[in-house]
């Protein structure tokens, strides 16, 4: 490797490069190269969701008020008669996301395909993720009999992990990508958080109901050798992933059944935040480790819209400037948490705004059950 002397600034992607790339056989590194996103149908303001639930009690509503949440996407039970909603059971609630998964995840794959300039007859892996419900087949089984894609199309399905999965899942489905040069590979993140709301009077239930919202968001890649003249060299490369899990904290947020009203309902502690901004840092330098970057080289941050606290944490912790998670503060506000496809709505929000340049790099972070911080560090 020749270090560049006029040009300094190089030298961390020149180290980087060194790493990632053998100097006589490239390995064929994925890259992003198209992302899509959807909702359930209909929105509600916090005011709406505290009136449609007649919830009067001022703490609870002051969770609500001050989640710097504007809006959500929501499936909220039927009104009766007399205008009330009641809670459903868990069968009801099972076949609400079933429904929500499906809808939500072929909009979101197919806009994805779209911005990718593919059709779905191209797709060759679909990975999928949920943890708002349980499926058997999986819901990659259900979107390829729905879709009518290629009976052939290899598929995965990652379960239960929560918010963090996303990443889980990109590190997987790059893999595979690395494997099959070429080809198309999408992840595809479909949570119906409305099918695991709770209603009662619990402060637990407040926290957790004040924060989700119901979105799918995919992400294809497609891996191509450095000397392969057909490549693809638009989107950003996936050049490095890193884990922490926090074990002292594995109950932190979990998904549990409630015997009191017969179904599963979600719980968050109230130090999550702190615990993890506690240990963005951690993550952060391990996933830079010997690439010769430092913090400030990293362009772009696509951080989980985990909630207010949670992002303060990380900016605090990390010592970014508020501009930096600007994708990650403007999602919560308009879509609240949508659980593992939280960071592909701040993606596709960046990619709109048209402001990267090549060579830049950008950190993708998520966290959830576990406790998990995942990572990943990608280059424009």
């Amino acid at each position: 490797m020749t270090v560049n002397i006029e040009r300094p600034e190089l030298l961390g992607a020149e180290i980087l490069e060194n790493e990632v790339l053998s100097a006589s056989r490239a390995p064929a590194l994925p890259r992003i190269v198209g992302v899509g996103t959807a909702t359930s149908a209909t929105s509600y303001s916090q005011q709406e969701v505290l009136d449609a639930f007649g919830i009067t009690d001022p703490k609870i509503r002051s969770v609500f008020a001050n989640s710097a949440i504007e809006r959500r996407y929501l499936t909220l039970p039927a009104q009766d008669d007399e205008g009330n909603r009641h809670p459903e059971p868990q069968g009801d609630l099972l076949d609400k996301h079933k429904a929500l998964a499906i809808d939500m995840g072929a909009e979101a794959l197919q806009a994805c395909l779209k911005r990718a300039g593919a059709e779905l007859s191209d797709l060759r892996h679909l990975c999928c993720v949920t943890s708002t419900g349980f499926l058997t087949p999986g819901l990659s089984a259900l979107l390829i009999r729905e879709l009518g894609i290629d009976r052939h199309c290899s598929r995965s399905d990652i379960v239960g992990m929560g918010c963090n999965a996303g990443l889980n899942a990109l590190g997987v489905v790059s893999g595979w990508s690395a494997a099959h040069p070429g080809e198309l590979a999408v992840v595809l993140c479909s949570e119906a958080c409305s099918a695991a709301y709770a209603m009662d009077s619990t402060m637990r239930t407040a926290v957790v109901n004040s924060l989700f919202g119901d979105g799918a968001g995919a992400i294809a890649l497609i891996a191509g050798g450095e000397d392969d003249p057909s490549a693809v060299t638009e989107g950003p490369r996936i050049l490095k992933f890193a884990s922490c899990i926090i074990p002292e904290a594995v109950d932190a947020m979990r998904y549990d059944w409630d015997r009191t009203q017969g179904r599963f309902s979600f719980f968050l502690d109230p130090q999550i935040p702190y615990v993890v901004g506690a240990h963005a840092e951690i993550i952060v330098d391990r996933l830079l480790q010997g690439t010769g970057l430092r913090r400030s080289d990293i362009k772009h941050w696509l951080v989980h819209s985990g909630g207010k606290k949670v992002i303060d944490a990380v900016t605090v912790n990390l010592g970014l400037p508020r501009h930096d998670l600007r994708h990650t503060v403007g999602v919560l506000r308009d879509y609240g948490n949508v659980s593992s496809g939280s960071f592909l709505f701040s993606y596709e929000r960046l990619l709109d705004e048209q402001v990267t340049q090549p060579g830049e790099y950008g950190v993708l972070m998520t966290m959830g059950p576990g406790s998990t911080i995942e990572t990943a560090l990608v280059q424009w």
